[in-house]
């Protein structure tokens, strides 16, 4: 083994200092993946309510619920994929849950035909030899149902569940939401891009890792209390725009007036 100077291992301990310091500003001092930040001083508490809020902000309508979130990988081309791909979420939650209207059912990835082998991504695709996972918004100008970039990527853009309260204040696929976390003191512009769970309680990994929660993946980390603010603004996107980057959708959400 070679020895190291005085001066390579001052280097050392600098560059560690420098990796730690953007880290924590990042995603808060000494947090590991999957532990909760640090409560953040100062910020806006979450509001008391227990149910859903109606509001009007800029005379757009609004319903607003208080909620914890599991991660959504659905529409990242590595979502899901054959035994010895490493992926973002494992089999069972490509499953429709227990108490839905078809337990069990494969809802996160595309099939050859209801109850057939899964739809494999080819050359050409994002990631070849992993499943073509999907989201119930998708572009509508991309005719090609097996293509991975028709669907919302889980770990580009931030998109949140439609969830029961928003679907009955006419939330639809597409509209527009903020979103916010009481214990980071963060918010993000989002869209609704899936279902399935009735809470609303759920969110793209992006969506997750931009209100500071360090998560890499949907297997196990999830934002266990409730302290993220979701405002869903229904009939807020009626052309069904589709975004390939989030600089896209803040940007469409801040035209419509949104705020933050």
């Amino acid at each position: 083994m070679a020895r190291t100077g005085m001066r390579g291992w001052i280097g050392m301990v600098l560059l560690a200092v420098v990796v730690g310091r953007a880290a924590a500003q990042e995603y808060g001092v000494g947090q590991e993946y999957g532990v909760a930040p640090a409560q953040v001083a100062g910020v806006k508490p979450c509001p008391k309510a227990k149910g859903p809020t109606k509001l009007v902000e800029g005379g757009r309508a609004a319903v607003e619920v208080v909620v914890k979130m599991d991660v959504d990988v659905d529409g990242a081309p590595t979502a899901y994929g054959p035994r010895g791909k490493k992926t973002l979420d494992v089999e069972k939650h490509a499953r429709a849950p227990k108490g839905s209207p078809h337990p069990g059912e494969i809802v996160g990835y595309m099939t050859e035909y209801e109850g057939g082998p899964p739809t494999v991504q080819g050359k050409g695709d994002p990631a070849p030899g992993y499943y073509v996972s999907q989201t119930d918004f998708a572009d509508i100008h991309n005719k090609r149902m097996e293509d991975p970039r028709r669907y919302v990527d889980a770990t580009k853009i931030n998109y949140v569940v439609q969830g029961r309260a928003a679907r009955r204040a006419g939330v639809v696929m597409g509209d527009f939401a903020t979103v916010y976390s009481c214990r980071t003191g963060r918010t993000a512009y989002a869209i609704v891009a899936d279902s399935g769970n009735e809470s609303g309680a759920e969110g793209s990994l992006a969506l997750v890792k931009a209100l500071g929660y360090r998560i890499r993946d949907g297997i196990e980390d999830s934002v266990d209390d409730r302290e993220i603010v979701v405002r869903y603004y229904p009939k807020s996107n009626p052309e069904k725009l589709f975004f390939k980057t989030q600089g896209e959708l803040d940007a469409a959400a801040r035209r419509l007036g949104i705020e933050k």
